[in-house]
């Protein structure tokens, strides 16, 4: 990454040391860079009005006035974009929980280093520097009230695209997860912004899990005649597995399509899946009998009660995109991620890393013995007519 358009600031309260940073910058090819000796004229310098916006900015803990964890804070505080590098004599153990607050506070962190600061050190955290993209609210897309969505239901304007989730050990397709779409026929392909909220307050979003797991199983079908024997995952609602005609619901649809319950997986968030009502364990652990995958959602991103866990059936353990993605570059995120893997083997379960959106990341999860990965450095959801030819085109690549 050519860093020569970048505005720097480096705080720090030594006058050397300030002057070695900046030598630092200007030899790894920065060439604005601002320098102040205290927290206070940070912050003011990192304040886009009152000038130049800062896009990287290397702070030590030990500032004056307000030293680097109160200036992490009150960045967190404004939803500042500057990328941060933090430097401090403490030990690597305690920079690691300063990498670990900044997340927790909003703050993107490129890294931290040990002093004394070095290029070597430095410019691995620098080459982490990316462009935050442009939020474009269009790319929300329209919402739409629960009556105008019945109606889009009642009218089959919405179908299942699919990701394909990949064996790391081996690179084959090992499955496929549905994701709503709506084809609306004037604003074209929509996704869940456009449509789920509405459908939760009105308490019917078994509407559309109903619609999807129909089209869903229908199209297992289908790619099953064309010589493709793939598996789909379905996210669902724990009020829509919840209701009493699951079972009887679901095999009928599976008896229509004549497909087998070891080709689903049900999908559930962690949240609704730790719950300790008899009757949605009895569901869980009959639908596993059954023959049915269930692979818990979103994990880590709730308060799990580990025991509870540990107990339900379930065969996969998805990781949130949270805690993969970057996790090739971010130590915090890398140590949270070894953590949900080892958790999964430990269970005998298979790990799903979500998310995957760069090589390095592939390489990591395949270092770290994740079973399977799906994002966009894979592909992104398609519609089903197109998975055909993706899958040949990702078998001659492999």
């Amino acid at each position: 990454m050519d860093i020569a358009h970048l505005h720097f600031l480096v705080a720090e309260a030594d006058t050397a040391q300030r002057r070695t940073l900046v030598e630092l910058l200007g030899q790894l090819g920065a060439s604005q860079v601002t320098d102040v000796p205290d927290g206070h004229i940070a912050m003011q310098s990192l304040d886009p009005a009152l000038g130049p916006a800062v896009h990287i900015a290397v702070v030590d803990l030990a500032l004056p006035g307000m030293d680097g964890l109160e200036l992490i804070r009150n960045l967190g505080t404004v939803g500042s974009p500057v990328r941060l590098v933090v430097t401090g004599a403490q030990p690597a153990g305690l920079l690691f929980s300063v990498e670990t607050l900044a997340q927790a506070y909003g703050v993107d962190l490129l890294g931290t280093i040990s002093k004394p600061v070095t290029a070597a050190k430095l410019k691995p955290l620098l080459d982490n520097y990316a462009p935050l993209p442009k939020h474009d609210a269009r790319a929300e897309g329209p919402r739409f009230s629960f009556q105008e969505i019945g109606i889009g239901l009642q009218k089959r304007q919405f179908e299942p695209f699919f990701q394909p989730k990949i064996e790391l050990a081996t690179g084959q397709v090992k499955g496929l997860e549905a994701f709503a779409r709506w084809r609306h026929p004037e604003h074209g392909v929509l996704g869940p912004t456009s449509f789920i909220d509405a459908l939760v307050e009105s308490g019917r979003v078994d509407f559309l899990d109903w619609s999807m797991i129909e089209m869903s199983v229908q199209q297992c079908r289908v790619f099953h005649d064309k010589g493709i024997p793939i598996s789909i995952s379905l996210n669902i609602a724990p009020e829509t597995l919840g209701h009493p005609n699951f079972v009887r619901q679901i095999t009928g649809c599976l008896s229509r399509h004549k497909v087998m319950p070891d080709y689903v997986t049900f999908e559930m968030s962690e949240s609704s899946v730790l719950n300790t009502d008899p009757h949605f364990i009895e569901r869980l652990v009959r639908l596993r009998m059954m023959g049915f995958g269930l692979a818990i959602d979103d994990y880590g991103t709730g308060r799990s009660n580990l025991q509870l866990l540990a107990r339900i059936p379930f065969s996969e353990l998805k990781i949130d995109r949270s805690f993969v993605d970057g996790a090739s570059k971010r130590r915090p995120l890398g140590t949270v991620l070894r953590s949900c893997l080892g958790l999964a083997h430990s269970l005998d379960r298979m790990s799903v890393a979500v998310g995957v959106e760069t090589r390095q990341d592939w390489d990591f999860l395949q270092d770290l013995g994740c079973t399977y990965a799906q994002g966009y450095h894979i592909a992104n959801p398609m519609e089903a007519a197109a998975f055909p030819g993706w899958l040949e085109d990702w078998r001659h690549f492999f």
